[in-house]
């Protein structure tokens, strides 16, 4: 949700980059000097595999030849470098620095860096010549080590983002000299100390992102004075004390997220002078008292996250036009005893309700609107009854998670509605064989089946090419059998527990087909013979346990088999070879 919000901004600069790519369209020759500029940041570049710099040949920068520069056709001088990569094909990067001579610039207007993964080392403090510069912005790189403090030396600027590096230390007090800024992204690195004091001069900021950092100290009163403010991140950071009175007087801010850090205190009355809000996420704090009961005139609050606080009962009452346009909530791991789901929650029209740790008990209630439900958590409950007629009616839910209460009953019974993605009730008192569940009518659609320490029987069902399984967790149960050679059928598998059960027979050779298995655990069961060779073949695992079987035999002697703790073999017949003892002559 979060990135939505910055896809607007990143709309607004694509606009400027089309803008700029149209302007050089016409240019006839550009500056020498800034030419050589270029190749001197080419230079700096010692490897790209996205070809962009290859297009960098010839006399002419301007000419629409070179890949990603801009410029002004009337005076030939560079205003724009666009060097973007996709953050998510991880093939396409560009390795080295950045030169110091791009300082050189002096009619850059746009600068915009991203997603080259591998661009590592400082910013120059020679960017500080960059006078005309208005977009600055360094996304998704490697970039490290304190931020120059001549980077507040820019009057025109307006975007600063630094997201998605490694930068340290003290953010910049001088950023505060940055008047014009209406949009901020620091997220996703490793400053700390407070948030500065010279913040308060930022009078135009629209968009703040500071979060994902080792930002600490109170929450700034002068947040209070961005009258202009749409957007405010500071979540994951280690932010203390109560949210100041001013914070509720900003009117146009629209998605609120402070999420996973140590604030503290009751909300405000005051809430409710948010008018335009539509996004709340508090989660993973220490907020406490009342959830007050102004929070239901938020007329335009789609998504209310109040998780893992000291929120205490009641709930406030939602009437009348109370959360017109809720889509999505969030109360878990409060103080709350709730006893039922709330009639406002299952009157309304939602697609996700959360409502894990909140002491639900007795049967399932029925929605009023459960066709527009795709994401139902109420874990940690004391929940019973009819799991399948309480799912039959939400079409298009996609994530249920069950886990952790007292659910008794057998997966033959369980129908599951044909979009869903992830099903979780571990931790219940499930019966029944698993093949009810997974067989050749199972939907592709289905990825995550979580069914840990339940009372499952029978046998590992044979798997089908039309599974997209991720995720099996079937430990802690009564399953017996073999483990099926049909296994490497499930070629999107990820994690792979069936631990704790009753499994006997050998180690498939065709489990070493799971090219994207992360996770493996096969332990306390009955496994017999070796673990085979063709394990080796997995270039993704992180984690295997094969403890507690009667395996014999060489452990697969390559990475990362042979470094695993030993504690992931201890326990079996006669295992040897790295990471335990050496095998004798007889046994390899």
């Amino acid at each position: 949700m979060q990135n939505l919000k910055w896809v607007l901004n990143l709309l607004f600069v694509s606009s400027l980059v089309h803008n700029f790519v149209h302007s050089s369209s016409q240019q006839v020759i550009c500056s020498s000097q800034d030419r050589e500029t270029l190749l001197g940041f080419k230079s700096n570049i010692i490897q790209d595999t996205t070809g962009v710099l290859d297009s960098w040949v010839g006399k002419d920068c301007c000419n629409g030849d070179w890949e990603g520069v801009q410029c002004n056709p009337a005076t030939g001088k560079v205003t724009g470098l666009v060097l973007q990569s996709p953050v998510n094909e991880p093939t396409l990067y560009m390795k080295g620095t950045l030169s110091p001579s791009l300082g050189n610039l002096r009619s850059l207007e746009l600068l915009f860096i991203t997603g080259n993964k591998f661009i590592a080392g400082s910013i120059p403090n020679s960017f500080s010549n960059l006078t005309s510069l208005r977009q600055l912005i360094l996304d998704d790189n490697s970039l490290q080590g304190n931020v120059p403090f001549a980077l507040g030396h820019l009057p025109l600027l307006e975007t600063l983002s630094l997201a998605g590096n490694r930068f340290s230390g003290l953010v910049p007090a001088s950023f505060g000299s940055l008047r014009s800024l209406t949009t901020m992204n620091l997220a996703r690195n490793s400053f700390s100390g407070p948030i500065p004091l010279t913040f308060k001069n930022l009078l135009k900021l629209e968009n703040l992102d500071l979060s994902s950092n080792l930002l600490s100290g109170p929450f700034p009163d002068f947040i209070g004075q961005f009258q202009n403010l749409t957007n405010l991140y500071l979540s994951s950071n280690r932010l203390s004390g109560g949210l100041p009175v001013s914070v509720y007087g900003l009117r146009k801010l629209q998605g609120m997220s402070l999420e996973r850090n140590g604030l503290t205190g009751p909300l405000s009355d005051r809430i409710s002078n948010l008018k335009s809000l539509t996004s709340l996420q508090l989660s993973g704090n220490k907020f406490i008292g009342h959830i007050p009961a102004s929070i239901t005139q938020l007329q335009n609050l789609w998504s209310l996250n109040l998780s893992r606080n000291q929120f205490s009962d009641p709930l406030p009452a939602v009437v009348g036009r109370g959360f017109p346009s809720l889509l999505s909530i969030d109360l878990s791991y409060n103080n709350l005893n709730l006893g039922a789901i709330p009639s406002w929650i299952r009157d309304k029209q939602l697609s996700d309700i959360n409502l894990a740790g909140c002491k639900l008990r007795g049967t399932f209630p029925k929605l009023t609107r459960p066709t527009a439900l795709t994401s139902l958590d109420l874990s940690d409950n004391f929940l019973t009854g009819d799991v399948s007629a309480f799912l039959t009616s939400m079409t298009n839910l996609q994530k249920v998670k069950l886990s952790k209460n007292q659910l008794r009953f057998d997966l033959s019974k369980l129908k599951l509605p044909e979009g869903v993605a992830s099903i979780d009730l571990s931790s219940n008192l499930v019966t029944g064989s698993l093949s009810s569940l997974i067989n050749n009518k199972t939907s592709s659609f289905l990825e995550e089946v979580h069914l840990t320490n339940n009372q499952i029987s029978g046998r590992i069902p044979d798997f089908g090419e039309s599974l997209n399984l991720k995720v099996l967790n079937i430990g802690s149960n009564k399953i017996s059998g073999q483990i099926p050679s049909s296994i490497s059928n499930l070629v999107e598998l990820v994690r792979l527990d069936i631990s704790r059960n009753h499994i006997t027979g050998v180690i498939p050779q065709t489990l070493g087909q799971l090219a994207q298995l992360k996770w493996l655990d096969v332990s306390i069961n009955a496994l017999t013979g070796r673990i085979p060779d063709s394990l080796l073949n997995i270039k993704t695992i992180k984690h295997a346990s094969f403890r507690a079987n009667r395996l014999c035999g060489l452990i697969p002697q390559g990475r990362p088999f042979n470094i695993f703790p030993a504690a992931a073999y201890l326990h079996n017949l006669c295992l040897c070879g790295k990471p335990l003892p050496a095998c004798r002559k007889t046994m390899k």
